[in-house]
């Protein structure tokens, strides 16, 4: 989405506009910052986040001296157009701090683990299969994959019919990553699921 800076209030904030700065896969938020017209025009032209840096009185693009970039995903404006979601693909840390997140040394808290385990297992594909477990699941194909997932169902049902809370946990645990895997394998993503899920919440809404 290409936004029209005529579309946004820069004037509301003295020419500046906040920016709530989010990670595309996980949806944590990752800092707050600040966006003129110029660094909101910028950002949009390179694809990498540029902000306004008040302390420094001028432009900023993430990652000029750390390395740690905000690849950019979305640009959201709020229904005022006078604030900004903006959603990444982080290279690095978000934070000065070395940290992930500007809030807290958490990492993708909640359904956030979701994001952070999809992105790992994406990153493991190109692993050693000696070494890396998801590795060879995956070089063995998506019948292997699937049958994991048969068998984590099985094990998962059982601990949820006579186990307890920590068993299901676990079991239920293994039965989500090899479910990711055999998603990879056919190369689909989590969102894939997402969508029939939304899909179904919108025909419960307006059934026929």
């Amino acid at each position: 989405m290409t936004l029209n800076p005529d579309t946004l209030d820069f004037e509301k904030g003295g020419g500046l506009i906040p920016v709530v700065v989010q990670d595309a896969a996980t949806l944590q938020v990752l800092t707050l910052a600040w966006m003129d017209r110029a660094a909101l025009e910028e950002t949009q032209a390179s694809g990498e986040a540029t902000f306004f840096s008040r302390s420094r009185g001028g432009r900023w693009r993430k990652g000029e001296t750390s390395g740690d970039r905000l690849h950019v995903v979305s640009l959201t404006p709020d229904c005022d157009g006078d604030a900004l979601v903006l959603k990444v693909r982080p290279i690095g840390n978000a934070c000065h701090l070395d940290r992930i997140s500007c809030f807290g040394e958490e990492d993708a808290p909640g359904l956030g683990r979701l994001g952070r385990l999809e992105a790992t297992i994406a990153a493991r594909a190109d692993a050693d299969p000696k070494t890396s477990w998801t590795a060879r699941l995956m070089a063995e194909g998506p019948k292997r994959a699937a049958q994991k997932v048969g068998e984590e169902g099985v094990e998962t049902a059982l601990a949820g019919a006579a186990g307890d809370t920590d068993e299901l946990a676990n079991e239920a645990a293994d039965l989500i990553y090899h479910l990711f895997v055999l998603l990879r394998t056919r190369h689909m993503v989590f969102q894939d699921v997402l969508n029939v899920l939304a899909r179904r919440a919108e025909t419960a809404k307006n059934p026929d």
